[in-house]
């Protein structure tokens, strides 16, 4: 063989007795996603039925995740014009279509605040429920009509 097509094969060393560097687990197992991605399915799922029956209302709404709400001072104890709380705690906010700093126009969202939601919910199955009920809560707010409308119940 020549030298040129002989293949090098590169060894990989266990330098220091930590063992070889790599994922965790296969990208196919539901641990090796974050609770961050967790939560953005959960949220798909529990908006899927919604927009598949209000799909021609909701062309110009946004839904969006944030980690937590933007540190307020004046939260009173009552509601804030959008937001949807828990206590003193928001747990989503319905931002109103309007225009930004530029001038552009800027589409109505709905933001869910991830970590007061999970820290409300005992298990994946609450979680998704209380998702979903402050989805509708939101989704009924923004299109001016009651929940149970928005819920087909």
């Amino acid at each position: 063989m020549a030298k040129g097509s002989r293949q090098r094969r590169r060894f990989r060393r266990d330098r220091h007795g930590r063992g070889l560097r790599g994922p965790l687990f296969p990208s196919t197992l539901p641990a090796a996603s974050s609770r961050a991605e967790k939560f953005d399915a959960l949220v798909l799922d529990a908006l899927e039925p919604i927009e598949a029956r209000w799909r021609h209302d909701l062309t110009e709404l946004d839904v969006a995740v944030d980690e937590v709400p933007e540190v307020r001072m004046e939260i009173p104890s009552t509601q804030i014009d959008g937001v949807l709380l828990d206590g003193r705690v928001p747990l989503s906010r319905l931002v109103p279509a309007g225009v930004d700093r530029d001038g552009l126009p800027t589409r109505a969202r709905i933001v869910l605040y991830r970590r007061p939601l999970e820290a409300r919910a005992k298990d994946p199955t609450e979680l998704s429920e209380l998702v979903h009920d402050v989805l509708v809560e939101q989704v009924a707010n923004y299109l001016g009509v009651e929940p149970d409308i928005i819920d087909g119940g």
